[in-house]
């Protein structure tokens, strides 16, 4: 199949290449990640798509939602060997960082009950996940789970990020709700936001392979 004039080389590698630039972007990257979803949480509008997924499998299963994210995320990883999608240090701190920081920023943001701030939170929330996407995993180190699932439909079928990421976002938002999981108005927003906005930052953020200039 061509290739989608939007495709972008997300594959790893090394880490001895920049990290002095390569790994602080990372950190940064998870971090802003991990704040953008508790801005989410405290909006209130509705969990992001595969939050839907742990909610409704929590409800089902009568596992914490801590447990069903983690066997969720094993699931994932799985999907990734057909893919051939290969895991980095990005990968294993993408577990660490985001939720450190997403726990922290939940101390530091209070709940709020009036809507204009709720929605200014949601809209800064959405926002800043599809820019802490495009740095983290631009950074080349390994994608988490979820984005690995992304970057390597992406890089075996040529299409956009976008539409790869709305495809996924949809699918696991979808199996959510049958499921029985919180959906709201900012649900479907993140659904249709994250990809356009992850695809029209990743090409400025994204790190260069050594033999491409």
């Amino acid at each position: 199949m061509p290739r989608n004039p939007a495709s972008v080389d997300l594959s790893p590698i090394p880490v001895r290449y920049r990290p002095s630039t390569r790994l602080p972007r990372l950190i940064v990257g998870l971090a802003c990640y991990g704040v953008s979803m508790a801005m989410m949480v405290r909006a209130e509008l509705g969990l992001s798509p595969w939050d839907v997924l742990h909610d409704g499998l929590t409800e089902r299963t009568g596992l914490d939602f801590g447990t069903v994210t983690a066997i969720t995320g094993t699931v994932v990883l799985l999907c990734w060997i057909p893919l051939r999608q290969l895991p980095g240090v990005g990968t294993v701190a993408n577990v660490c960082v985001v939720a450190l920081s997403v726990n922290a920023a939940l101390h530091v943001i209070p709940p709020v009950t009036a809507l204009p701030p709720r929605i200014a939170l949601l809209l800064g929330g959405v926002l800043c996940n599809g820019l802490a996407t495009a740095v983290y995993v631009g950074a080349r180190l390994g994608p988490g789970p979820r984005d690995g699932l992304m970057t390597g439909l992406h890089a075996r079928t040529g299409f956009s990020l976008r539409a790869v990421r709305t495809w996924v976002e949809l699918s696991v938002l979808s199996a959510g709700w049958l499921l029985g999981g919180s959906v709201g108005p900012g649900t479907a927003l993140y659904a249709l936001a994250i990809g356009p906005i992850t695809q029209l930052a990743m090409p400025v953020v994204a790190v260069r392979s050594p033999t491409a200039g």
